[in-house]
């Protein structure tokens, strides 16, 4: 019987894994890959900010499933995993429904020989109390086209009232990781461009955007060396940036911090801390932590199963040497992570010993939109170097690139690139729907 390798999670991750399997093992017959997820649909998680502020059309962007598992050889399947029975070797999905409420595919199971889980984090708001309900998120390119929705109906009410001259728009962003020091210069951008089309009753200055940042600096996962840098071009944009403030509570009016200061807020951008998803905590006795990682080994075979793989952010993965750390949530660690399950899924199919993962750190890049770049590079030759401006952005830029050419290949990714530079010549440089 051929081996049936399931991934479930379709980010960036288990769809390279997918993909290279499909290429490698698929295509021969040597195994039946197959990818889960509860979307139709995979856009690159590091764009959704973009996609928020309408800097990016995640329509042109997107990536089909369907379509990709067609080229690639391997099979998809839409549905949500809800389950997990390790003695039967079959994962459950929970019913699919309509726009209707109507069940389109009712609960199923799909049977395994190898299990990738690639499910990826979600945003963690520690339980503060009015989160959940007054602030979006940017964990789902749903999410994100939500927020740009709302700012976009707050532009255009203001356009059709005469008397909103000046009309003021107050964003509170909570976390000054990456996310949300890349959204908040992306929503500059958003409001000079949103007026440059004419919505000028909303001036740019008269979008007022906070950055709330419990620890002492923005960028606390990355050297000072880029934090500094990024908090003066934040300052110099008009951006409040407020750190050594944890938020206590979240109301529809704002946010109020524990030391006792109100930050008036109309849209509420809550972008601190991750935590895998839910349904990992205790799933069929697997060993997770406080965040719902499962917890792997170097291998990244989960501690109890050797047949179950789990990479990326939903996986807690020693970092050797590092004084019982865990490998980083960050995309190059889910990428290298993909590349060695290549090579471990087909030594599996052999009976061969499986590598261990070790993480390198290849530097990190912060795009502040059109405003400017600042990271480093890591290499064994070249040690650490410091990039800003023009050329930090062009690298800011390959990594996507890197992403698209794992996916369709340099051929089409070079003319995915050539749509992209005709498509800004006859297209408007903002969403404005």
């Amino acid at each position: 019987m051929t081996h049936r390798i399931v991934i479930v999670g379709g980010g960036a991750g288990g769809l390279e894994l997918a993909t290279r399997l499909g290429r490698k093992l698929g295509k021969s017959g040597a195994a039946r890959v197959i990818l889960v997820d509860a979307n139709l649909t995979h856009i690159w998680k590091p764009l959704l900010h973009e996609v928020a502020a309408g800097s990016l059309n995640s329509s042109e962007d997107e990536l089909n499933y369907v379509a990709q598992a067609k080229w690639n050889h391997f099979e998809f399947q839409l549905g949500r995993m809800a389950g997990l029975d390790r003695s039967g070797k079959t994962i459950t999905l929970e019913p699919t429904l309509d726009e209707d409420g109507q069940v389109l595919m009712p609960e199923r199971q799909i049977a395994y020989d190898s299990l990738v889980l690639a499910v990826g984090s979600t945003t963690n708001d520690f339980g503060t109390q009015g989160a959940a309900e007054h602030c979006l998120f940017l964990d789902t390119r749903a999410q994100a086209e939500r927020f740009h929705r709302n700012l976009l109906s707050q532009y255009l009410r203001a356009h059709a009232n005469e008397q909103a001259q000046g009309t003021q728009i107050d964003v509170a962003i909570v976390g000054a990781g990456a996310t949300g020091v890349e959204l908040a210069a992306e929503l500059h951008h958003a409001a000079q461009q949103l007026a440059a089309y004419g919505l000028n009753r909303i001036r740019p200055e008269d979008m007022r955007i906070t950055i709330i940042e419990a620890g002492p600096r923005v960028l606390p996962a990355l050297p000072e060396r880029i934090a500094i840098p990024v908090h003066q071009t934040l300052l110099k944009l008009g951006v409040t940036v407020l750190t050594g403030a944890a938020v206590s509570e979240v109301t529809a009016e704002g946010l109020n911090t524990q030391n006792g200061q109100f930050i008036p807020a109309s849209l509420k951008v809550w972008a601190a801390g991750i935590r895998a998803p839910g349904f990992l905590k205790d799933l069929d006795g697997l060993e997770s932590n406080r965040i719902n990682q499962l917890v792997v080994r170097p291998t990244l075979q989960t501690t109890l199963d050797d047949d179950i793989f789990a990479f990326g952010d939903c996986a807690a993965c020693p970092q050797p040497g590092s004084d019982g750390r865990n490998v980083p949530p960050r995309a190059q660690a889910a990428h290298q992570q993909a590349s060695m399950l290549v090579k471990s899924l087909r030594l599996k199919l052999s009976g061969e010993a499986l590598p261990q993962y070790h993480y390198r750190d290849y530097g990190s890049l912060i795009s502040l939109s059109r405003f400017s770049a600042v990271g480093n590079l890591m290499g064994n030759l070249t040690g650490s170097v410091m990039l800003e401006g023009w050329l930090a952005r062009m690298f800011y830029v390959s990594l996507y690139r890197m992403h698209q050419m794992a996916l369709y290949g340099p051929l089409r990714t070079a003319l995915l690139m050539l749509s992209d530079r005709i498509g800004r010549s006859t297209e408007p440089r903002l969403k404005l729907h």
